[in-house]
C-alpha cells in the first residue's frame, strides 16, 4: 500500500498535541530559569561556579544521554520510555522547585537532564510512526518544532509572572501538570513502537563521554576562578584523556555511540559546528541580557521577560522566511550573512553600559533575528550531508550538538564574564567598609552583591551596587565582543569551507516503520 494512503486521523492529531507538550515545557523551563537566576542567587547564595552549574548541567546530561536513550526507546518501547521519563521529569521538577541549597538544586537539574533525555528522541520518533503520510508528517513535525519556539517566547512572560507572585522555584512547577497530562493521556492517544533490530547501547562509551565532558567543563570554570591551579588543570587533563579513549573506542565498535565517519563529510562537520556555535552564542547572550535587565536596570522579572519577547518573536518570524531566502540566495550565502548580522547585533549588547537598554535590546533582537535562520539551514545541511541510511544517526548527533552548544554557551561565556567580574571586584572596585560575608557574596556574583546591598545602610549599599554593576557590565562587554569575533570567524569558515556546496535537495520520503501494535 502506498505510504500516501495511510493518513492520520483525529486520534493521531490529539496524540500530537500530547507529544508537543514536553517540547513546550522544556523550552519554557530553559528561558524561565535564566530569568530566575538573580532570585535563586539571592536566596541560595551559590558561588559563581555553582550558579553556572545550576543552569547548564541540564544540557550536559541531555547531550551525553540523548543518543543512548533513543536506542533504549527502540528496544523497550518508545511510548514506555516517554511515559516513564515524563513521570520522572515531573518528580525532578518538584525536587528542583523546593531545593534548599545550591548543591541539591544542581543535583535536581542533573536529574532533569537525565529524564529530559528520555523525552526528546521519543517524541520525534513517535511522530514518524503516527504520521506516515509525507505531507501530514511534515506538518506534524512543524507543529512539534513550533512548540519549542512557543515555549521560548512565552517562557520569559510565564516565568516573570511566577517570579512576581512566588519564589524562584515556581518556574519549575509548570512542568508538573504538563507531565501529568502526558502520563494520563499518553497510553490512550500514542501508539507503542519498538524494534527487534535495535542496537545495543555501549555503557562504557556513555561513561567515557560523560567523563570527557564534565571534568573538562569543570576545569574551564575553575580556571576562571582560580587561574592555572593544579585542580582545574588536572580536571582538563582527565577530560582530555577520557575524550581520547572515547574516540578510540568509537573507531573500534561495530555499532558506535557516535558515528565518527559522518564527520569526514565537510558539509556535515562544518554545518554541525556552525549550528552548535550559533546556539552557543544565543544561550550566552540571553544569560547575560536577562541578568542585565534585572540586576543592572532593576526591572521586575515580568517586565524583564516582556523585554525579551520582541527578540523571540523576531526569531520565529525569521524562521518563516528561511525557505524564500534560501531559494533566492542559496543556503550558504544566507548562513554567512546571518552570522555576520549576528556579530553586528552583538555590538550594542557589548556597549550596553554606554548606549542604554533600548539599543542593547535592539541588538538582542538582531542576534535572534539573524541566528535562528542560520540554525534552520545548518540543520538542513547536516541531514543533507549524511547518507540516507544514516539520517537518523545524523539527526541524533545534531540534537546532541545543539544541547552541547547551549550548555557550553552558558558554561564558557558565563565563566569568562565571571572572571572579569571577579577581577574587577578583587582589584579595588569593592568599596571600603564592605567585609565578611557581604564582601564574599559581592565578589562572587552580581546577584550576591545585590542581596548583600539590601542589608547595608543606604550610602555603602549604593557604592556597592555601583561597583558590582560596573564590574558586571565590564564582564558582559568583554564576553559580547568575544562572541562577535566568534561569529565573524564562523562566517568566514562557512563561506570558505562550504562555498562549493550545492543547495540541499529533498530526500526521498522514507517509509515509516510498522508500529509494534495498538495500545
Amino acid at each position: 500500500m502506498s505510504e500516501t494512503g495511510v493518513r492520520a486521523g483525529a486520534r493521531e492529531w490529539a496524540g500530537l498535541a500530547v507529544l508537543a507538550l514536553p517540547a513546550l515545557v522544556i523550552a519554557l523551563d530553559f528561558s524561565a530559569l535564566h530569568l530566575a537566576a538573580p532570585h535563586l542567587s539571592a536566596d541560595l547564595a551559590p558561588t559563581g561556579t555553582q550558579l553556572l552549574w545550576v543552569i547548564d548541567v541540564y544540557g550536559f546530561m541531555i547531550a551525553g544521554l540523548l543518543i543512548p536513550m533513543g536506542t533504549l526507546g527502540d528496544r523497550i518501547g518508545r511510548r514506555r520510555l516517554l511515559l516513564f521519563g515524563g513521570a520522572a521529569f515531573g518528580a525532578a521538577s518538584l525536587l528542583a522547585a523546593f531545593a534548599p541549597s545550591a548543591e541539591l538544586l544542581i543535583a535536581a537539574r542533573a536529574l532533569l537532564g537525565v529524564t529530559g533525555a528520555t523525552l526528546m528522541p521519543s517524541t520525534l520518533s513517535l511522530i514518524t510512526t503516527m504520521f506516515r503520510d509525507p505531507v501530514q508528517r511534515r506538518l506534524a513535525i512543524a507543529v512539534w518544532s513550533t512548540s519549542f519556539m512557543l515555549g521560548g517566547a512565552v517562557g520569559p512572560l510565564v516565568g516573570g509572572a511566577l517570579l512576581e507572585a512566588f519564589w524562584w522555584g515556581a518556574v519549575f512547577l509548570p512542568a508538573v501538570p504538563v507531565m501529568l497530562v502526558l502520563v494520563v493521556l499518553g497510553p490512550f492517544l500514542i501508539p507503542e513502537y519498538r524494534s527487534d533490530d535495535a542496537g545495543r547501547t555501549d555503557p562504557l562509551s556513555v561513561l567515557l563521554a560523560m567523563a570527557a565532558l564534565l571534568p573538562a567543563v569543570y576545569g574551564l570554570k575553575e580556571l576562571a576562578v582560580s587561574g592555572a591551579a593544579a585542580v582545574p588543570l588536572g580536571a582538563l587533563a582527565l577530560g582530555g584523556a577520557a575524550g581520547w579513549l572515547f574516540v578510540r573506542r568509537q573507531r573500534r565498535l561495530a555499532a558506535p555511540l557516535l558515528d565518527l565517519s559522518l564527520f569526514a563529510a565537510r558539509g556535515f562537520s562544518v554545518s554541525l559546528g556552525a549550528q552548535a556555535m550559533a546556539l552557543f552564542v544565543l544561550a550566552a547572550v540571553q544569560f547575560f541580557f536577562l541578568q542585565y535587565l534585572q540586576l543592572v536596570l532593576g526591572l521586575s522579572p515580568l517586565v524583564a521577560g516582556a523585554w525579551t519577547v520582541p527578540a523571540m518573536v523576531a526569531g520565529i518570524a525569521a524562521n518563516l522566511l528561511v525557505p524564500a531566502l534560501a531559494r533566492r540566495f542559496g543556503p550558504v550565502a544566507v548562513i554567512t550573512g546571518a552570522l555576520v548580522a549576528g556579530a553586528v547585533g552583538m555590538v550594542p549588547v557589548a556597549a550596553a553600559g554606554s548606549v542604554g537598554p533600548l539599543m542593547a535590546a535592539a541588538g538582542f533582537v538582531v542576534v535572534n533575528l539573524a541566528l535562528n535562520p542560520a540554525m534552520v539551514l545548518t540543520y538542513d545541511l547536516v541531514l543533507a550531508s549524511a547518507p540516507e541510511e544514516r539520517a537518523g544517526t545524523a539527526s541524533g548527533t545534531a540534537e546532541t550538538g545543539n544541547e552541547l552548544g547551549i550548555a557550553l554557551g552558558v558554561a564558557i561565556a558565563g565563566s569568562a564574564g565571571a572572571a572579569v567580574y571577579r577581577a574587577r571586584m578583587d582589584g579595588g572596585a569593592l568599596p571600603e567598609g564592605i567585609a565578611g560575608e557581604a564582601a564574599r557574596a559581592a565578589r562572587e556574583t552580581l546577584g550576591g552583591a545585590v542581596a548583600a546591598a539590601g542589608d547595608l545602610p543606604a550610602g555603602p549599599a549604593a557604592d556597592l551596587l555601583a561597583a558590582a554593576r560596573g564590574a558586571f557590565l565590564a564582564g558582559m562587554a568583554a564576553t559580547a565582543w568575544g562572541l562577535a569575533v566568534v561569529l565573524l570567524g564562523l562566517a568566514v569558515a562557512v563561506a570558505v569551507l562550504l562555498r562549493e556546496r550545492a543547495r540541499p535537495t529533498e530526500r526521498p520520503e522514507a517509509r515509516a516503520p510498522e508500529p509494534a501494535g495498538n495500545p
